[in-house]
């Protein structure tokens, strides 16, 4: 982990800044702007770039996923610019939470993989990149959304180690954890054969 340089109140600020920067849910915004219907009855009802897919917008879906990945990276730039490593780090994990666990949804939120990897990207890009490449080929593989998180999620605090960005290794398992957690159901469906695939309407 970082050095801790900034003081409580400062570490407090940017933890509510990245919460709040985090939970705004850009495939609800999107999908009702563009008249899509309601996210939350389309497939999964899951407000990330994946279900957005289901609703047959290709754009709609890619642009939920810049947006998403975008958040979160772009909080913590602007926390390391203005404060430092510290900041920047505490306001990468509460833009996660903010996005899986959004006040303004009853904390019912998305699954976090873009957001995770825009952080990732932000964080330390060559690592972040190879988390890129590990979802892209674990769901080509396996044509499924999830398996594709949950791969790259699992291989970043490697990642991040072996290409020598020891100091974000705490944040990379505690992000980890986060998205396992919330493809518990995934992991369920994988179980008895159930996951859908990516593209195939709910």
């Amino acid at each position: 982990m970082p050095l801790i340089e900034n003081t409580l109140p400062v570490l407090l600020l940017w933890a509510v800044l990245g919460y709040l920067a985090g939970s705004i849910p850009f495939g609800i915004v999107l999908t009702r702007f563009l008249g899509l219907g309601n996210l939350r009855e389309i497939g999964s009802g899951n407000i990330g770039a994946t279900n957005v897919l289901r609703t047959g917008s290709k754009p709609a879906a890619i642009a939920t996923l810049l947006l998403d990945a975008g958040k979160g990276a772009v909080i913590l730039l602007i926390a390391r610019a203005a404060a430092g490593e510290d900041a920047a780090q505490l306001a990468a994990l509460t833009a996660m939470l903010g996005h899986c666990f959004p006040v303004w949804l009853r904390f019912k939120g998305g699954k976090g993989v873009a957001t995770f990897l825009g952080i990732l990207l932000a964080l330390a890009w060559p690592a972040g990149l190879a988390c890129c490449v590990v979802w892209l080929a674990a769901a080509a593989i396996s044509r499924m959304s999830s398996v594709g998180g949950i791969a790259s999620a699992a291989a970043s605090s490697i990642l991040v180690v072996v290409m020598g960005y020891g100091t974000t290794y705490l944040l990379c398992v505690a992000l980890t954890v986060i998205v396992i957690w919330r493809h518990r159901e995934n992991l369920q469906r994988l179980r008895a054969g159930t996951e859908p695939k990516i593209g195939q309407k709910g």
